[in-house]
């Protein structure tokens, strides 16, 4: 009798079924190969009564793999479980060092896991967690050094700096930003007046919302609020522009062509907003003082003209120009890492949202760092 597609003849002795290997048992024929060992029939008892046995006759084996070698151990463990003693005979000597191998690694026991250390891991992970951010924090001082000294190159020398690009960037990053930094910073004022009026109204100090208002925003709230939505908004397109560059070996093409990346795509970018981000700060300030005033007087029936009289009160030269000085400095760290983690991007549209949304993340904890060390710089001189 032959079974399936050739690979096996099957003969009957006195108490022995031969089994003669055939055709090549590899991976191709592995599901052929399982069901025609799965439909071999068992042997029959001798003729005293005892179970049969089963030879496994390998001479005319054309070839055979680690499949072959696997699916035969298979077969000769389920036949000595049925109390069917299994002789393989003829066994080509090419043959003999596979099997062995195979047979071999299938009875090694598994390696158990290493107990768990958390304290261990947990200091390792620490450990390079540290590490990482150490040698990116040395990367980004690199890159700072780099803009700065391709801004310094432009102002050496006026003509470099690509004009087109700076007014192009100037009206995206600025101009563009103004309806929802508008909106915001005057939701924001809205909140603080009345939060502040819910309190000062308990003992009777009303008025000093005014003061409350005009200190907090005037010195941080403005200010934050401007680099917050200007690294989500501004920061984040920075890092898709060129990131998408990168993927397109558009920045390769530059290089080739003798073209500085730098000049070309940074320096617009970080200067361009630079030079809005104090606008912006002021624009925000105004807006959200105006809704401070607002819900001043529907909640406290404060005019706009009391309202103008007692800001002026506590707030001096320095409160009122305090954010002006934070905005480029913030611009500058927004625009640099935008631009750093573009030209990071590694070659594919999952690395350029990566890197977009860690832009985003980077700027406004460095913003909000920076803001802390200024505001403790600030306390110091008295200012």
């Amino acid at each position: 009798m032959t079974v399936e597609q050739g690979l096996l003849n099957v003969t009957s002795e006195e108490g022995t079924l031969v089994l003669a290997a055939a055709g090549s048992w590899t991976l191709t024929t592995a599901a052929a190969l399982t069901r025609t060992l799965d439909a071999a029939p068992p042997p029959l008892p001798d003729d005293n009564g005892q179970p049969g046995r089963i030879r496994l006759d390998l001479g005319q084996l054309d070839a055979l793999d680690t499949v072959g070698a696997l699916l035969l151990r298979q077969f000769r463990d389920r036949s000595r479980d049925q109390n069917h003693p299994v002789l393989i005979i003829n066994v080509r000597p090419e043959h003999i060092a596979l099997i062995d191998a195979v047979w071999r690694a299938a009875e090694a026991e598994p390696v158990p896991p290493e107990p768990g250390r958390p304290l261990y891991e947990a200091v390792e992970a620490v450990g390079q967690a540290s590490l990482k951010t150490a040698r990116a924090a040395v990367e980004l001082i690199s890159f700072f050094g780099q803009v700065c000294t391709a801004l310094l190159r432009v102002v050496m020398n006026p003509r470099r700096l690509r004009l087109t690009a700076l007014v192009y960037h100037m009206d995206h990053t600025g101009l563009r930003c103004l309806p929802i930094l508008g909106l915001l910073s005057f939701l924001i004022g809205v909140v603080l007046a009345y939060q502040g009026a819910e309190q000062l109204r308990r003992l009777g100090a009303e008025i000093y919302v005014v003061n409350l208002l005009g200190l907090s925003i005037l010195r941080e709230i403005g200010i934050l609020i401007t680099a917050i939505i200007v690294a989500g908004r501004s920061g984040s397109a920075f890092t898709a522009q060129i990131g998408t560059m990168k993927v397109n070996q558009e920045i390769d093409a530059l290089r080739t062509l003798g073209l500085d990346p730098m000049e070309l795509l940074v320096v617009p970018r970080v200067l361009a907003l630079m030079l809005v981000m104090p606008l912006l700060t002021f624009y925000a300030n105004m807006v959200a003082l105006f809704g401070g005033a607002v819900m001043s007087y529907i909640l406290l029936d404060i005019s706009f003209h009391q309202f103008i009289t007692q800001m002026r009160i506590p707030i001096d030269f320095w409160d009122a120009t305090v954010a002006m000085i934070k905005a480029p400095v913030f611009a500058l760290v927004i625009g640099m890492i935008g631009c750093y983690e573009g030209l990071l991007v590694s070659g594919s549209a999952e690395s350029v949202g990566r890197r977009t949304t860690k832009s985003v993340v980077e700027s406004i904890f460095l913003v909000i760092v920076l803001n802390a060390f200024f505001s403790v710089l600030f306390s110091t001189i008295h200012i």
